[in-house]
């Protein structure tokens, strides 16, 4: 019997490295670079590092990254020039690109339609309203020689605090047990799918089932706050209220159809500028997102730059750019 025992454990054992071996060889786990906060307070990646990055259930989607020297997924570095018209893009994953290789980006989307601009792209993913402001403040050196900064905002989900605090919430996940837990591949393939949570969540019920507790008081889908709307605007006005912050040159690009009616006629009222790119996405009849989740693939992304590209053309017209566009260009956004 006890020989036995130990068999199972050493074939056990010999199985899991074998499928660790798998994980590895195929690269199934997600393999996203290493995270940091830097002496400004901006959460970023770590500068230098390149990869690939899985995403999905079975490999569905594999990109390669490259993060520059300040620490952003980019095929470029950031040395803005006097002779070059520079936009800088700003968001959370649907601009990090880790859904797509990073040349292909909508940065380089947007180049490829407008050969003398440089697109500037500063995305990580979960940053808020309050993590791209603080970012233009932090490094205002090198913003102060860009000539346009487009702010993806999702509505609410990123005016739920009106200023930016440090949180070091991500950075734990490479910290601690949890970090230990990253060095196996087939751990974080498993966590990634969703395995882990799903035996978490088994546990956690079959432990209410014996206790007879509810587990938490449940939440009815009706019952969602009533002040949202006016909680997400109040934010708004206090992050883009903030001094220091060059208002000419900001720009938003948002989904207008997502926005509440109190946030889109302030942003008319204030004629604060924005970019609707749902618009566009909501035109085309082929799928705009990934199939497992709503990141933009690379028709989606496509159309972003589309509409990114439509409002220098047709609003801004920086002079730079608009001796280099064919005049076909101004019909194709029309």
């Amino acid at each position: 019997m006890k020989r036995l025992f130990f068999k199972i454990l050493a074939y056990g054992f010999l199985i899991l490295l074998l499928v660790e071996a798998l994980v590895r060889g195929l690269h199934l786990h997600k393999g996203t670079p290493e995270r940091m906060i830097d002496e400004k307070g901006v959460e970023k990646w770590v500068p230098g590092q390149s990869g690939f990055v899985t995403t999905g259930n079975r490999r569905q989607n594999f990109s390669e990254y490259r993060i520059n020297d300040l620490g952003f997924n980019s095929y470029r570095e950031f040395d803005p020039q006097t002779e070059t018209y520079e936009v800088a893009l700003i968001g959370d994953s649907f601009i990090e690109g880790f859904h797509q290789d990073y040349y292909n980006s909508i940065g380089k989307k947007i180049e490829r339609r407008m050969p003398e601009l440089a697109v500037y792209e500063f995305g990580y993913a979960g940053y808020d309203l309050a993590d791209e402001l603080h970012l233009v403040q932090a490094y205002d050196e090198l913003f102060e020689k860009i000539d346009m900064v487009v702010v993806y905002l999702h509505y609410p989900d990123d005016l739920l605090r009106n200023r930016y605090w440090v949180s070091e919430e991500r950075l734990k996940l490479q910290k601690g047990m949890y970090g230990l837990l990253q060095h196996s591949k087939l751990l974080v393939y498993l966590q990634n799918i969703g395995f882990l949570n799903s035996m978490t969540k088994q546990l956690v019920s079959w432990k209410h089932a014996i206790s007879g507790s509810s587990g938490g008081k449940e939440k009815s889908e009706g019952n969602k706050d009533q002040g949202l709307e006016h909680k997400t605007l109040e934010n708004f006005k206090d992050l883009v209220g903030q001094p220091g912050l060059n208002h000419e040159k900001i720009v938003f690009l948002v989904d207008e159809q997502l926005l509440s009616e109190d946030l889109k006629n302030y942003l008319l009222t204030a004629g604060i500028p924005y970019i609707d790119y749902g618009k566009v996405l909501r035109q085309e009849k082929a799928p705009v997102t990934l199939i497992y989740d709503q990141h933009w693939n690379d028709l989606g992304r496509e159309l972003v730059a589309k509409a990114i590209a439509a409002y220098l053309v047709n609003e801004q017209k920086p002079p730079i750019v608009q001796k280099q566009i064919p005049l076909n260009l101004h019909e194709e956004y029309q």
